[in-house]
């Protein structure tokens, strides 16, 4: 019975190289544990980034045949992902090895710190991030786990997803996608806002009910509607539009590619487009607040924000051309990054490579409908077939069934079904002063891809 981290010493990933699992791994061997794991995406004599940062940090790894977990395993951590024919899963029945979940792990970790954590359909990532370097800055020491690496953090050579710091706080992102958010019971949690993603929102509300009862202090999006009803504390909150609460943003301006407001009038200028990235930084300040860390503090270290990991990640400008990389990819976040381009340059062409058939047939009408709304006259949505990652899905929709959906909204709409062919179909659709958006998730080339557009410009 695993009842807490001090129980195994030699845990064994099956699919480490996950931004989830990447993230548990380094921080169990940041703590002195002797971690190893696998990947479907780990091949003889193939060269793989992550699988290269996680040997360097000293996770021994394997490809996915069963051959690294021997008699010294103690514990195998698996994603939801991963399904019980897996021969790994076979193996570890046969020596009787306890097999927990990744959250059910993150869970445990969780009750081994004072530990933050940050939930809600959007922006979870971005706050997490923002969190840890206002209280890194503060001299606070913290650790994160988080499921997207810091930029600050990849600099140092590392996947930057987690980092093991010498103080008490530890933040991490609660995800709620497969309801694994209520194992979670924080010293303080954090509800940034709710939308339709991988669940309705009637079972949204009662996961994010009994992670507001898990959470000792909780701390609401006042400006969000479903949120609102969530507070535990008014003073505690926080708000963009002027309703009541503790923390409070104005004077909202975008130049280019930084944004400027004030929180209870102190000035915070950030690297970062988008007003959804002022109501992270809010957030994020709210709850280093109750962390003891005044405002003047974090807006200092906002300043210095780095960001993170394909969120609104600026390539470059070749040819008057802005080329950004963004892992948005439900609707929300599509119509967000899309807009927190727009005051960059007049004509954004946007691309998105959805994923999953089942998830984009559920999100289909919201696709469109958030898209739609967003798009000026000489904005542009382009797409590709959805992104398979394997199973039993059924191939029912097209990324093609959007396209034509906004097209009978008069949206200027195209379909390029090999995304290898974009470069030379949108390039007569660049002009002199535009940007490029590429969006998708969950893809793991699609960094890779987005390199190869930048490069053929």
């Amino acid at each position: 019975m695993i009842s807490s981290i001090r129980d195994f010493k030699n845990p064994f990933f099956i699919g480490v190289a996950g931004s989830g699992m990447s993230a548990i791994a380094q921080y169990l061997k940041g703590t002195g544990q002797n971690v190893s794991g696998s990947d479907r995406f780990f091949k003889e004599g193939e060269y793989n980034e992550t699988k290269e940062k996680l040997e360097a940090e000293g996770i021994a790894c394997f490809v996915q045949d069963g051959s690294g977990i021997s008699k010294d395993t103690d514990l195998i951590v698996v994603s939801t992902a991963v399904e019980d024919t897996v021969i790994e899963i076979q193996k570890a029945k046969q020596l009787n090895i306890p097999i927990i979940k990744r959250s059910e792990l993150l869970a445990l970790i969780a009750e081994s710190k004072r530990t933050i954590a940050i939930g809600g359909t959007s922006g979870k990532s971005t706050t997490t991030a923002m969190l840890f370097d206002i209280l890194e800055y503060a001299g606070l020491q913290p650790s994160i786990i988080s499921g997207a690496g810091l930029v600050s953090i990849i600099k140092q050579g590392k996947i930057g997803n987690a980092k093991v710091g010498a103080g008490e706080w530890l933040v991490i992102e609660a995800d709620e996608s497969d309801g694994s958010i209520v194992q979670y019971k924080p010293e303080i949690g954090l509800l940034l806002n709710i939308d339709k993603d991988h669940k309705e929102i009637e079972t949204l509300l009662d996961i994010f009910k009994t992670y507001k009862e898990n959470s000792k202090k909780f701390v609401v999006n006042q400006s969000h509607p479903l949120t609102k009803g969530f507070s535990q504390n008014l003073q505690q909150d926080f708000s963009w539009d002027g309703s009541e609460a503790g923390y409070k943003a104005k004077e909202f301006t975008q130049q280019g590619l930084a944004i400027s407001f004030t929180i209870n009038n102190i000035p915070f200028r950030l690297n970062v487009v988008g007003r959804h990235n002022m109501e992270n930084a809010l957030a994020a300040s709210a709850i280093a607040a109750q962390a003891g860390v005044d405002l003047r503090t974090c807006a200092e270290a906002l300043s210095k924000y780095e960001g993170i990991y394909r969120r609104h990640q600026v390539l470059g400008n070749k040819n008057g051309v802005w080329v950004i990389d963004d892992f948005a990819h439900n609707p929300v976040k599509c119509a967000a990054a899309i807009h927190a381009c727009q005051p960059i340059a007049p004509k954004v062409i946007a691309w998105f490579q959805p994923h999953g058939y089942g998830p984009t047939k559920f999100l289909r009408n919201d696709f469109v409908s958030e898209i739609a709304a967003v798009l000026r006259p000489e904005d542009e949505i382009w797409m590709s077939e959805i992104f398979y990652a394997g199973g039993t899905a059924v191939k029912d929709i097209s990324a093609n069934d959007l396209i034509n959906d906004l097209k009978a909204l008069d949206k200027h709409a195209f379909f390029v079904e090999n995304r290898n062919d974009l470069p030379a179909a949108v390039k007569p659709h660049l002009s002199g002063n535009c940007v490029l958006l590429l969006m998708g998730a969950r893809d793991p080339s699609l960094e890779q891809f987005a390199k190869e557009v930048w490069s053929r410009l």
